[in-house]
């Protein structure tokens, strides 16, 4: 299984905002595309910054270049992120999910 994280960091004013659009816009997205195992997102405000860390798990390399392309690395964007991030990470990480509880 490889894991997928992407981080993503908005005002602190559009933390509520920002979670509600992911929950009714991305989580569908990921949940809806083959090979999606699950995911979790990780929400915090530091300062006046909110961020987002989501990892998502899927069954291998080749289901993830059908969410996000041939360049599986770059980070898949939606248009409504840009009303609310304050930056564009260009790449993602990705890691062999190698033990689990």
């Amino acid at each position: 299984m490889i894991a997928r994280i992407w981080h993503g960091r908005t005002r602190a004013e559009d933390y509520e905002a920002y979670s509600k659009f992911l929950e009714e816009r991305a989580i569908p997205d990921y949940r809806g595309t083959e090979g999606f195992v699950r995911l979790e997102f990780l929400r915090r405000i530091e300062a006046e910054a909110a961020h987002f860390t989501l990892i998502t798990f899927w069954e291998n390399m080749e289901v993830i270049k059908n969410f996000a392309g041939e360049d599986f690395e770059k980070a898949k964007y939606y248009p409504e992120d840009e009303a609310f991030l304050l930056e564009f990470e260009e790449k993602v990480m990705h890691y062999e999910l190698f033990a689990q509880e």
